[in-house]
């Protein structure tokens, strides 16, 4: 991912907006996807910052920048700390690595049949 300058940043925030207006008028499934959004991220069991918190890490997995961006805005205004935005880009480090260990398992098991069915 490349370093994003406040340029960058400010483009995936307008064209968030643009598109959320135009869906917002034009389609019934974005509609009932925000409706969703807006009841996921409610406080319930977990906080509204727990659960931008979550929506986070998973962005880092999935890297999705817009994500970012609107997850990081959300925590932020429902009072997370730097500190706390920190670890939840931790933790979506880690399982994006994950995943790596998975396949370095499956690996080890692939040498291990060749080395020993030879």
């Amino acid at each position: 991912m490349e370093n994003l300058d406040k340029e960058d940043i400010g483009r995936i925030i307008q064209t968030r907006k643009i598109a959320h207006s135009f869906y917002s008028k034009k389609s019934k499934v974005y509609r009932a996807f925000v409706e969703m959004e807006e009841k996921t991220f409610k406080d319930g069991e977990l906080s509204k910052k727990h659960k931008e918190l979550i929506a986070l890490g998973i962005s880092i997995v999935i890297n999705c920048e817009s994500c970012m961006e609107w997850h990081i805005k959300q925590a932020l205004d429902g009072g997370a700390t730097e500190g706390e935005i920190i670890e939840a880009i931790e933790v979506g480090i880690e399982m994006s690595g994950g995943p790596g260990t998975v396949a370095a398992r499956f690996a080890m098991n692939v040498l291990t049949y060749y080395q020993t069915n030879q």
